[in-house]
């Protein structure tokens, strides 16, 4: 029989007299004839699995599979082989969120190792059990911002941070209530003389800035925190999850909350997602965090065993009362990264780090060589960076393609590129090779 399939003809028969009606048309009478649809859904045949594997193939084949040099939020980095055969174990991959601990011991272990990882990387108290993505993780830690301060309603951004999570921001403040102002970009970075000149017109939240910022740039935040503490605000750091590895952590900058895209620990670009966000804060502030948080504890006998510590969201008390409507991600993917740092280890991701850092900087050398390129800010930057060129960037755009490259992301009059651990020696030297004709 169809073991799938979730109602037999008794099942349908039962519930239509449960509600009363003889049939299924019965049931619909009340929508008009005029839009019902009464023909055969174009569904193919049935297939065997060889022919439905040949098929995906066939379509996968019709993908143009180009060597990745784009970054601005999303990049190109290795995925461990052994990660998917890990993530499908039956204690990982479950059905549904862990709400009964005594079945769902391997998620909630899991998801506790995660906030320990996460935790230590940005250096702050507390992580949450993860977020949907990168940009709405940013636009929580805004709203959590203003839940702290309590009666104030402005936010102030960074000029230089992705204006996809900007404008996500934007969305989110303006059906909250919250003004959000942008600090102006400064040569590249943010100015602290314009922090503070903002912060003294009084009623702000808290200030997010982002590191590396949207032009690859690493900028120095030195008394940002300090300047932010001073009006009571709360100071928020966007970080690409896998550069921490190797820069200053947003605790050593002195920050209140730190988000970000966890899609650099090793996630596949797989067009656009599903990634993970990443949410970590200060103690103080543990009760203002949306979403959920497994601890550890003991069981009846002394054995080791992790709960659901807190959960302040909609579902567990009142709605208006809850500090975010948001869902945790759904975890497969906070096990996917958790895995990965697992394999790779300090070492592994601080040298992984290194690798991007000296191959953007190769690139760039070489560009600048060819003397059509040139630097939109002359400031330090890690494995991404912004250049101009001289010619158009179209035609070079597409000559890139052709070439079987996708040569960076195009921003206002220039191209940002960027290089991961995975891109080689042999591979840049192409892509400048092309660039130079």
């Amino acid at each position: 029989m169809y073991k799938y399939f979730p109602h037999t003809d008794e099942d349908l028969k039962a519930m239509l007299e449960r509600v009363g009606v003889d049939s299924l048309d019965a049931l619909y009478a009340d929508i008009p004839e005029s839009i019902r649809f009464r023909g055969d859904y174009e569904l193919p045949s049935e297939m065997s699995e060889m022919e439905v594997r040949e098929l995906f193939e066939t379509l996968g084949a019709e993908n143009q599979q180009l060597t990745c040099f784009a970054g601005m939020g999303v990049y190109d980095h290795y995925t461990p082989s052994v990660i998917p055969q890990l993530l499908q174990r039956s204690e990982f991959l479950t059905s549904y969120t862990p709400y009964q601990a005594e079945i769902s011991q391997g998620t909630l272990h899991y998801i506790f190792e995660y906030q320990s990882m996460m935790a230590e990387l940005t250096g702050l108290d507390i992580s949450n059990a993860s977020m949907y993505d990168g940009t709405t993780a940013a636009a929580e830690a805004m709203m959590m911002a203003v839940a702290a301060g309590k009666k104030a309603r402005r936010v102030l951004i960074a000029g230089t941070m992705n204006p996809l999570t900007a404008k996500v921001m934007e969305c989110y403040a303006r059906h909250q209530g919250i003004t959000l102002n942008v600090l102006p970009i400064r040569n590249g970075v943010t100015d602290i003389e314009d922090l503070k000149s903002e912060l003294a017109k009084g009623d702000v939240a808290g200030v997010m800035v982002q590191q590396p910022n949207m032009c690859g740039i690493v900028e120095d935040f030195t008394g940002f925190a300090e300047a932010c503490h001073e009006q009571k605000a709360l100071f928020m750091m966007n970080c690409v999850a896998a550069d921490l590895a190797v820069l200053k952590t947003p605790g050593e900058w002195g920050a209140d909350i730190a988000v970000g895209d966890g899609q650099s620990l090793g996630i596949p670009m797989q067009f656009g997602g599903p990634y993970v966000g990443y949410m970590c804060c200060t103690e103080k502030l543990i009760r203002k965090m949306p979403g959920r948080i497994v601890g550890m504890t003991k069981d009846n006998r002394d054995q080791r065993a992790f709960v659901l510590t807190l959960q302040a969201r909609e579902q567990h008390i009142r709605r208006q009362k809850a500090t975010s409507n948001i869902c945790s991600n759904q975890s497969l993917m906070a096990l996917f990264v958790t895995i990965y740092m697992s394999l790779m280890g300090k070492q592994g991701l601080k040298e992984a780090a290194q690798l991007s850092y000296a191959g953007a900087h190769y690139l760039w050398d070489e560009l600048k060589k060819t003397g059509r390129f040139h630097l939109v800010y002359d400031q330090p930057f890690f494995n991404e960076f912004y250049v101009t060129y001289d010619g158009d960037v179209d035609t070079l755009y597409q000559r890139f393609v052709d070439a079987g490259f996708m040569g960076g992301v195009r921003l206002e009059n220039g191209i940002v590129f960027a290089v991961t651990e995975k891109r080689t020696k042999e591979e840049i030297d192409e892509l400048v090779k092309i660039a130079a004709l």
